[in-house]
């Protein structure tokens, strides 16, 4: 008789979802470089925003996200950071902006966090003669920052008509004329509503812009830019001024830049000042005569 073969044993394939997965990111980086921001960033997401007229706006922002790494920490969770976004679905505004970096910190055993947040804004604008009302859309950003303290910056993105002076002076018709688009970015101590700074920058052009104009329109806002010429310096020089007039603002720098009608280039110019420092010099320096 022949001997019967015993079966061969073989042990279960176990389910590969019920293995531990080994945590990558935690593994320990031996080259002793410590990375100052690492993140996520261009997610768009819903926000909510504190609207001066209509009490909130909903819009959709682009947003980034970083916090700090250690040297010995080989990656961060990328995921994480969607998670808190997830936490905080449409209470993404600027009163929760602390609290999110806090959790952001403490999800990712993080020092320091830091995110920016840039977003579509519109307010309802009166043409200025026919007094047809429309839509005007703003680019506005939040950039909010946590260590051991926390740091927020309000910016604003306006656009504006500039009108050169020289060339108005130089020309026997007309003037060459483009649009601009002024950036102001400014710490407060006291709450400043998007729609007050936006009327602030854009006074400092030769004309606002409307997204619409009847003839009327047309004919006042031409005339205005034509009567009141500015260069690029002129307009982040009387940024300056009205903003260091307004007591709330602690720290602010504007930026112009002229999208030049008859030059390849464009024209810019800026202009950055701390209000709070001692012996920061904010005068605002007196003209002197063209040579």
């Amino acid at each position: 008789m022949k001997a019967k073969k015993s079966k061969e044993y073989r042990s279960p394939i176990p389910d590969p979802r019920s293995l531990p997965l080994s945590d990558v990111q935690l593994s320990r980086d031996t080259r002793n470089i410590p990375i100052s921001k690492v993140g996520v960033k261009d997610i768009s997401y819903p926000i909510v925003v504190m609207d001066k007229n209509k009490s909130i706006q909903h819009t959709v922002a682009r947003i980034n996200m970083y916090v700090d790494l250690p040297h010995h920490f080989k990656g961060t969770h990328m995921s994480r950071f969607i998670e808190i976004l997830n936490v905080y679905r449409e209470k993404i505004a600027l009163d929760n902006m602390e609290a999110m970096l806090q959790r952001m910190k403490e999800k990712l055993g993080a020092g320091s966090a830091h995110v920016e947040i840039e977003f579509p804004y519109f307010i309802e604008k009166k043409a200025p003669a026919s007094g047809a009302k429309s839509l005007m859309e703003y680019t506005c950003e939040f950039s909010a920052s946590l260590s051991s303290e926390f740091d927020f910056i309000l910016g604003v993105k306006v656009p504006v008509t500039s009108l050169c002076p020289c060339s108005k002076e130089l020309s026997l018709y007309g003037a060459h004329n483009q649009r601009s688009i002024m950036t102001v970015r400014v710490r407060y101590r006291e709450f400043i509503w998007i729609e007050d700074l936006i009327e602030v920058v854009e006074g400092c052009g030769s004309s606002p812009v409307y997204s619409l104009l009847k003839r009327e329109d047309e004919k006042f806002v031409t005339e205005k830019a034509y009567e009141n010429p500015k260069f690029v310096e002129d307009m982040v020089r009387e940024a300056t001024q009205k903003l260091l007039a307004m007591e709330k603002i602690t720290w602010f720098s504007v930026e112009a830049e002229n999208f030049e009608s008859i030059h390849k280039h464009s024209a810019y110019a800026a202009i950055e000042r701390d209000k709070r420092g001692k012996g920061v010099d904010n005068s605002v320096d007196k003209p002197e005569n063209c040579g």
